[in-house]
């Protein structure tokens, strides 16, 4: 559906894709040409059909006005990208569990201090985010690198001062939703009768927690975190032009400006295919996790 809908929006502007591509300088004839070669003369449900039929074997065809293949060339930013998303969501999933139930059970200032953190997050965009800890951590104490990328198989830490700052401007607006969602799953928990139960029956407080309140709190927390996964792809385009990444976003915005249609297509088609694997791989721990959702 995202697919089909995403190549009707391109083909509206499909008539004046040949002028833009080619220049102001282009006769008639060249347009024509380009027309016919990349089949933008064809009607539309044969154009989507032509793109369906190899998109299916994860041929994408070759983007206009490059002789490399589309999928080896969103393969490699998507793998960029994941590396950085992945490990952000991961983080803010391992953390959100610590500072929600922290606040959730201690209250108090540990509360207040978690609830501003996620007022922060909520208010603050992670652009602004990323704009600030460049100056402090970049231009300032020159901890970390503020553009540029290297990959970890280059050198860990090379690709931990590339790497941290703008996996920290990902996760950081991510966490606000996930803590608060952990924090109030974790205090209605709390308060069934099963916790009684199972306190008067012996069980430590802390085994009661992590054991069985945990596995109630767990699952709506991981469906906010999948969201929040989706999330942290769209702030890539931003975060990735920021510190010059050569992930998906600065691929997305090069694309869409040289109306490359072929690129655009690979990029909503891996990056949907991206959502709807994390999704299941986080809808499966939540039923590893709690038995409930398994037998639902």
């Amino acid at each position: 559906m995202v697919c089909s809908l995403s190549f009707y929006l391109l083909s509206l502007g499909s008539a004046n894709v040949a002028r833009a591509i080619l220049g102001v300088n282009a006769t008639q004839a060249d347009i024509i040409k380009f027309n016919i070669l990349h089949g933008l003369d064809k009607p539309f449900i044969t154009q989507y059909w032509n793109w369906l039929s190899h998109a299916v074997r994860f041929d994408f065809g070759d983007p206009w006005g490059s002789p490399y293949p589309v999928f080896a060339t969103v393969k490699a930013h998507v793998t960029v990208t994941l590396v950085l998303v992945g490990i952000a969501t991961i983080f803010s999933g391992l953390v959100s569990v610590l500072l929600g139930v922290a606040a959730a059970l201690k209250k108090g200032w540990v509360d207040r201090i978690v609830q501003l953190l996620g007022l922060i997050g909520f208010a603050v965009p992670n652009f602004l985010i990323a704009l600030g800890i460049i100056l402090l951590f970049a231009v300032k104490f020159h901890i970390f690198q503020a553009v540029g990328y290297t990959p970890a198989t280059q050198g860990f830490v090379l690709f931990l001062k590339t790497a941290t700052l703008p996996i920290f401007a990902l996760f950081f607006t991510s966490l606000a939703s996930v803590t608060q969602q952990v924090r109030g799953s974790v205090k209605d928990a709390i308060e069934n009768d099963y916790v009684r139960t199972l306190r008067t029956r012996g069980l430590s407080f802390n085994r009661v927690i992590y054991k069985h309140v945990l596995r109630n709190a767990i699952g709506p927390a991981l469906t906010v975190l999948g969201l929040q996964f989706i999330g942290m792809l769209g702030g890539a385009v931003i975060i990735e032009n920021i510190f010059a990444i050569p992930g998906i976003g600065p691929l997305t915005v090069q694309s869409v400006s040289q109306h490359d249609v072929p690129t655009v297509m690979g990029i909503v088609t891996m990056t949907a295919i991206l959502v709807v694997g994390v999704n299941l791989i986080l809808d499966l721990i939540s039923a590893a996790l709690n038995p409930k959702v398994r037998l639902s």
